[in-house]
């Protein structure tokens, strides 16, 4: 009896201030314009339909224990059926009122045909099927109305803001861009900010899908909703209320809602057709058989909830499974266009490549082990902001190899710098930096890297001589070649690379992740030119890239996708599918998803179509009573909603969830002793 986009039936009836302590008690509204019937709802309340059914199966226990309890069991049958029966009656009376002629009116008709006919026992238990549906339906969408609904509860609605050398607790409606909350172990972060004091490992999962933790330190990024597992932190404000990514994680979630498949807008444009197609048929079935009870089973097994539901129960189970692993689809549109993709344009630095700088080479000269190498370098840059002083300190953090406090430090902007490190003169830097500080050999015929492909080399000196050099380079994601491979085998005939690095860097980076068609040097432009010559020779195209300089390129391709999409606001608006994590490897699933999606859509509608064709038939000749067809028509419901819901489960390979336990802290939050920490240890 419904035919909705299952989350948008329930909208609220009054739109409640969302910064109200997140109150959503909302009433349910009494029509919903938006629903695919264009009708309204059902009001359906359990208590009600149990107590009509309570007065038709009383009048069925009469007649079964006295020969002369008639009277009483029909009374009985007629009161439970008015009970059940007027809630459908009076949808369809506001259903007339707006101009609407609906699916609700068949089971309407049929219910007073019944109740006319003196058979109050028939019409007790269609209208009893019939509403019984209707609450499964019901709370099958309020399921996943809840589901998005619970984003919300996951930011609190209290923070503990820094005031001074004080702290207070305020709602987190009031907090402000600049403010300076404190998160504690088991806290959910209550707005987007940056940690200016502390470390902790923080549960991603509602906003990236990652099911394992992630390690935060200062300068790093947070996001309202994730939870804190470890370590006490300070964060600054950079955006709050509904500005924040989980605000718009929702936002887009419910939008993608509101939009439709290509199918189900065909629906709509005819279903006003169907109701009077009903009505005849059932007029010519009494005009040729003068059997009421015939007619009343061709109006209900007429009712097409299994063939409507196919496409909104398919729709709303794979956005979830979506959601779920961080995918964010704003129009369900892509979902089935995505199963038709069978080119993939990627952008190179931030999509293949993580696009920070890191150590791939430690060469060291003479007698220097690596481990020295990395220690004299990294403490040397220890205070310079260059991504390659970064990258270092980082390597120097994962090998545990420890760090000293560095004298004399003095940086020369894009050349190099001089510290005094264990008493002794180091320099790091370009080779012309070592040369014009004195050191005289040859160091660079140790050298077997190629700086056009993409390296940066740091060459490292102690007292005037060179010890050893750095190779650093953008490096590739470790599951790019895994997923682009799988993008192969899933039959996606073309992968291409678009770079605006020089060639041999693009090159160099398509090698390593399996990608037979690179180019590089390309402009903004070049990219758009690229996508539009594909699309020209009949490919499906979806371009992937960061978002940020690559929008014009992801608007060309049929479906465009931004990467690391999460507390990227220029991301998340640039591209039609969102990825709020950088796993590649999600992309492989999407396009499982989308034709998993797409088959499920065509087994529940030719599963809907045959149901309702059988249904008609039978029902015409005679071969289905009023109560059978009701019960077959709850069956073929129920059967669409479960073959829908197999996709909720789908990705679920990619999370490989591993339970945390939140380590007993300090007041500055890092562990207590004992606690046993591992790192890698460099050879």
């Amino acid at each position: 009896m419904q035919v909705t986009s299952l989350l948008s039936q329930q909208e609220p009836k009054h739109k409640h201030d969302h910064d109200h302590d997140h109150d959503h008690d909302h009433e349910h509204a009494e029509g919903c314009s938006s629903c695919g019937h264009d009708h309204e709802h059902t009001p359906v309340r359990l208590w009600q339909t149990l107590i009509g059914l309570v007065f038709v199966i009383n009048a069925f226990v009469v007649d079964w224990l006295f020969e002369q309890g008639h009277t009483v069991a029909s009374y009985s049958a007629a009161i439970g059926a008015i009970i059940l029966g007027y809630p459908i009656i009076m949808t369809s009376v506001k259903d007339l009122r707006r101009g609407i002629l609906s699916i609700n009116e068949l089971v309407s008709i049929a219910v007073l045909a019944a109740f006319a006919s003196g058979d109050y026992k028939t019409a007790g238990i269609v209208a009893f099927f019939m509403l019984t549906g209707e609450i499964i339906e019901s709370r099958t969408a309020e399921g996943a109305r809840n589901s998005i609904e619970s984003l919300i509860k996951l930011t609190p609605t209290k923070a503990r803001r820094i005031k001074g050398n004080s702290e207070e607790e305020v709602a987190a409606k009031e907090l402000a861009i600049g403010d300076v909350i404190r998160i504690r172990p088991g806290d959910n972060v209550a707005a987007d900010g940056v940690i200016v004091n502390g470390q902790g490992s923080f549960n991603q999962a509602t906003i990236t899908g990652e099911s394992l933790p992630v390690d935060k330190k200062p300068g790093d990024e947070v996001f309202a909703g994730t939870q804190n597992l470890t370590g006490v932190l300070e964060i600054r404000v950079s955006r709050a209320g509904q500005d924040t990514t989980l605000g718009k994680v929702r936002e887009l979630i419910l939008a993608a809602e509101k939009t439709k498949l290509p199918i189900m807008r065909i629906i709509d444009q005819y279903m006003g057709f169907y109701t009077p197609l009903v009505l005849v048929i059932g007029a010519l079935v009494w005009a040729f058989t003068k059997d009421l009870n015939r007619v009343i089973s061709v109006l209900v097994v007429s009712c097409p909830c299994a063939f409507i539901l196919a496409t909104p129960t398919a729709m709303v189970a794979a956005l979830s499974a979506a959601a779920r692993l961080g995918i964010l689809i704003k129009n369900v549109g892509d979902i089935e266009l995505a199963a038709k993709i069978n080119a993939f344009v990627f952008d190179k630095t931030g999509t293949l490549t993580t696009g920070k700088l890191a150590v791939s080479r430690l060469a060291p000269i003479g007698e220097t082990t690596p481990a020295e190498l990395l220690r004299l370098a990294a403490t040397a840059e220890k205070y310079s902001n260059h991504p390659t002083a970064k990258a270092l300190a980082n390597l120097a953090s994962e090998a545990g190899v420890p760090l000293t406090e560095p004298q004399n430090f003095a940086e020369t902007a894009g050349r190099g710098i001089k510290a005094d490190v264990d008493g002794k003169t180091i320099i790091v830097g370009r080779a012309q930096w070592l040369k014009d500080n004195g050191v005289k050999e040859d160091f660079l015929k140790a050298v077997d890297l190629n700086e056009t492909e993409g390296f940066s080399l740091l060459f490292i000196a102690r007292e005037g001589k060179c010890i050893g050099w750095v190779g650093l380079q953008d490096q590739t994601r470790t599951e790019a070649r895994e997923a682009l491979a799988e993008l192969k085998l899933n039959g996606v005939r073309r992968i291409a690379m678009v770079s605006g690095d020089r060639q041999p860097v693009a090159a160099r980076v398509a090698g390593e992740i399996g990608c037979e068609e690179v180019v590089g040097d390309c402009l903004p432009q070049n990219k758009v030119e690229f996508v539009r010559a594909m699309k020209l020779k009949g490919y499906r195209v979806a371009v992937i890239g960061d978002g940020v300089n690559d929008a014009p390129a992801l608007a060309a391709g049929d479906i465009g996708i931004a990467m690391g999409a999460a507390g990227s606001e220029v991301a998340i608006h640039s591209a039609t599918i969102a990825l709020m994590n950088n796993d590649l490897r999600r992309l492989p699933f999407l396009v499982k998803l989308s034709r998993s999606t797409r088959a499920v859509i065509n087994q529940n509608f030719m599963f809907g179509v045959v149901f309702i064709i059988g249904g008609l038939s039978a029902a015409a000749f005679g071969y289905l009573n009023p109560i059978v067809a009701a019960i077959m028509h709850n069956a073929g419901s129920l059967i669409v909603i479960f073959n829908s819901a197999r996709l909720v489960r789908k990705g679920e390979e990619l999370e490989h969830y591993q339970p945390v336990t939140v380590e007993p802290t300090g007041p500055t939050g890092s562990p207590k002793q004992g606690t046993a920490q591992l790192t890698p240890k460099l050879a």
